[in-house]
């Protein structure tokens, strides 16, 4: 038994060391490979960072539900419609659900400076104008290539929805 224990413990060490130099050697090739494109983060309002403000949303159960389900889907409809139209527009950076079915329902993440154009944007939502979901808005800083996202998505999206 002991020198199972032995060979166990022997084992994790080997491993441990391992995944260490793997971790550096990830390290060594990100900074080998780290170019700064001053144009890209120009063109997304990026700063020494690389990041910059939007505005996020909690979209929160709202105080309305729709007790036909004709009806629920398609106000569902409508409002998957209106995210499209905000991020084609570029408004909306990122949008989906949360799946526990708690009272947030899910988040946006607005390309947004100011809660005065997020509040704007989530007076369009269908959802919000029925009550069924209403929104709860934060300045939030975060990377500026999340603008890229979209773009990014749309490789990878195989249905359109």
């Amino acid at each position: 038994m002991q020198k199972i224990t032995v060979a166990i413990m022997l084992i994790l060490l080997l491993v441990g060391c391992n995944n260490s130099r793997s971790d550096q050697d990830n390290k060594n090739y990100i900074q080998e490979k780290k170019v700064y494109d001053s144009v890209l983060a120009r063109e997304l309002g990026a700063d020494s960072y690389g990041m910059k403000q939007y505005v996020m949303a909690f979209l929160m159960r709202g105080d309305s539900s729709s007790a036909d389900s004709a009806e629920a889907a398609r106000l569902q409809r409508a409002h998957l419609d209106n995210i499209t139209r905000m991020a084609e527009e570029g408004k909306l950076i990122l949008a989906g659900p949360f799946l526990d079915n708690g009272n947030i329902r899910g988040i946006y993440i607005f390309n947004v400076s100011s809660i005065e154009e997020a509040e704007k944007l989530t007076g369009t939502d269908p959802a919000i104008k029925a009550g069924v979901l209403k929104m709860e808005l934060h300045p939030w800083y975060g990377s500026a290539a999340l603008q890229k996202l979209n773009e990014m998505h749309a490789h990878i999206q195989a249905d359109n929805i």
